[in-house]
């Protein structure tokens, strides 16, 4: 089967003391980006800035698609003020826009955030799980 050492006297094979499994050196062990974010150490910060860093472009996108639909709604209503003479089914145009259609656009805006929120952690644990964990 495989080639045994034969120092022994004899010819047969010298003797060998097994202790217990074979041991890994602690200088072959690397870092994963989990350690190194539990430790906060400066690579650790890179990454969870970089998560922090996508969330916030996130939530400021959110807030700018917010601020340029509904909260220019009344600079409209302010430059055209002929706007809130019109009715339609009876119903002022500034109630519809202000007080039906505001909300419907206020979910699918959350919707987008989490579901965005979610992919962007979602890509970060990949990131953290792809790198090997020696222990």
């Amino acid at each position: 089967m495989s080639a045994e050492p034969t120092s022994g006297t004899g010819g047969r094979p010298a003797r060998v003391r097994v202790t217990g499994p074979p041991r890994r050196r602690a200088s072959g062990v690397r870092p994963t980006a989990s350690r190194e974010i539990d430790a906060d150490s400066e690579l650790g910060a890179v990454y969870m800035s970089s998560l922090l860093g996508e969330q916030l472009r996130l939530a400021a996108g959110v807030l700018v698609a917010l601020g340029l639909t509904v909260g220019v709604l009344p600079l409209v209503f302010h430059v055209f003020p002929h706007l809130s003479d019109l009715r339609l089914l009876g119903v002022p145009v500034p109630w519809l826009l202000l007080g039906v259609l505001v909300y419907p656009w206020l979910i699918v805006l959350g919707w987008f955030y989490v579901r965005r929120a979610e992919a962007n952690e979602r890509d970060f644990a990949d990131l953290v799980a792809d790198q090997p964990d020696e222990r």
